[in-house]
């Protein structure tokens, strides 16, 4: 009892160590070659990139294997990271950029950008129901509407719930650039969704 007593003690403190493990303390870890430091990393975020990508590429094959390219990459640029924004964007940075490169090389001129709200809530009455649906269904509609650039910071501001600051790292942009797309964005989505009859998303 007090050996399997001991084994689970010391397998919650390697958890609670794992778990406070900075980002940052992970890729210098990488940078010295810690295949053990990768793992970690990639299991904390291969999936938040893989969906990332796939709302880019729409094309699961392919998010998937560009998720191993990111990764990969990461495994091989860690020394190269110069700490000017969290590791989490940096990643989603290197994602964009690999994304954005396979569609060009499919010869893909748009983004299609869509399922940005949930799927109605089982309690829902059937009336509650239909009116989410159909207005998930409309801002879909809406927002492929938008220019690619507003797209984009829709997606990174509330989809991925992204600072400023971090969107206009992953893209590559000032933050007053970020500001004045998403005024125009929202601006643009408001106007397409009044044209639909919807005054506001919580409708």
């Amino acid at each position: 009892m007090q050996t399997a007593f001991a084994i689970k003690t010391a397998a919650r403190h390697c958890v609670l160590a794992v778990q406070a493990t900075s980002d940052e303390m992970l890729i210098d870890g990488i940078a010295d070659g810690e295949k053990s430091a990768m793992h970690i990393l990639y299991a904390r975020h291969h999936v938040r990139t893989y969906r990332f990508i796939l709302r880019i590429v729409r094309d699961t094959t392919l998010a998937e294997d560009l998720v191993s390219q990111v990764f990969l990459d990461v495994w091989r640029t860690a020394s190269q990271f110069e700490r000017r924004c969290q590791v989490s964007t940096w990643i989603l940075s290197i994602a964009r950029f690999k994304a954005l490169s396979a569609l060009r090389q499919r010869r893909f001129e748009d983004i299609e950008q869509d399922e940005v709200l949930q799927i109605a809530d089982d309690r829902d009455d059937p009336e509650t129901a239909f009116n989410r649906a159909r207005t998930s269904d409309v801002l879909r509609t809406c927002l492929k509407k938008l220019s690619p650039a507003h797209r984009e910071v829709i997606e990174l501001v509330y989809y991925h719930e992204m600072s400023v600051e971090e969107a206009g790292r992953v893209i590559g942009i000032p933050q007053a650039t970020v500001k004045t797309r998403m005024f125009y964005a929202r601006k643009a989505l408001a106007g397409l969704l009044r044209n639909e009859g919807i005054d506001s998303l919580a409708a």
